[in-house]
């Protein structure tokens, strides 16, 4: 034996990359739980329709709307970002324009004006103590301006201006490798601006769907929401991550909440191993 308790000449076991792992463990649903991502979808377009793609905002504004939101409640993350539009506006509001917000799909708060974006110029070389007090009311600003204006320059210094357009005809994951290599973007932040700016089949996984697929056992329980991602990528059809984002988010404000979830009306109880830790 070897001082590592291996026999001489034994191979070293390989370890395996985020993206096997996730491999291995689609298959090994699919043979333990067979059919369960259909049972999950169907059951919640039952409850809540079936959610069909279409774009919220334009690129940049979803960007800076998701930044906002980290670790904020989203009517605080609309209350800032229409700060935004007021400190630094790009053109008048159109006359005639509705005073009513408009719902956003998967979003939480109570949606937004139907009004240009911000000028991103002004945004980027705001003095930061400024902008930290523009965006106060959406919470953590100190963290998140110099977030908005990182993401900024980076969008200026790809091209020259602050389309995110040009990310559309890129790969998926090469899109959003792209979008991660700025400083305070993580996958999560990534995924939800391609996917409901261009529909690109990427999965994010925010507080609700990492407590909802981990109770239900989409996922390894011991699975962390960065690598949440990579599971939802090898389990889900491409035409699948739309609907499963919005209607696993919406199941998780309205039903599966962190305290007291209402199992007694969920429609996924009878698969659900936090309701049954059998379930099949």
């Amino acid at each position: 034996m070897t001082p590592t308790g291996r026999k001489p000449g034994a191979r070293r076991p390989v370890k395996r990359t985020p993206e096997q792992l996730a491999r291995a463990w689609s298959r090994q649903l699919a043979k333990k739980r067979p059919g369960l991502v259909a049972f999950v979808l169907d059951g919640l377009a039952e409850t809540n329709g079936r959610p069909v793609w279409q774009p919220r905002l334009d690129p940049t504004s979803e960007l800076i709307l998701t930044i906002l939101s980290a670790n904020s409640a989203d009517i605080n993350a609309e209350v800032a970002f229409a700060a935004l539009c007021d400190a630094y506006p790009s053109t008048p509001t159109l006359p005639g324009a509705s005073a009513e917000p408009r719902p956003l799909p998967g979003w939480g708060g109570r949606g937004l004006l139907d009004r240009p974006p911000p000028d991103w110029s002004a945004v980027e070389a705001a003095p930061l103590a400024e902008l930290i007090d523009v965006i106060r009311p959406g919470g953590l600003a100190p963290q998140k301006a110099p977030r908005i204006q990182a993401a900024l320059g980076a969008l200026r210094a790809n091209g020259g201006s602050y389309s995110l357009d040009f990310l559309a005809d890129k790969p998926a994951l090469e899109a959003r490798d792209w979008l991660s290599a700025i400083p305070g973007i993580g996958k999560k932040t990534a995924s939800v601006v391609l996917l409901f700016s261009f529909g690109t089949p990427l999965m994010p996984v925010d507080r609700h769907v990492f407590r909802v697929s981990q109770r239900l056992g989409l996922i390894p329980a011991k699975a962390d929401p960065d690598k949440a991602h990579d599971y939802f990528l090898s389990m889900l059809e491409p035409d699948q991550m739309y609907e499963t984002h919005v209607s696993l988010i919406t199941h998780g404000r309205r039903t599966c909440h962190a305290q007291r979830p209402d199992c007694e009306h969920c429609p996924l109880a009878p698969r659900c191993r936090y309701f049954d830790a059998k379930a099949e």
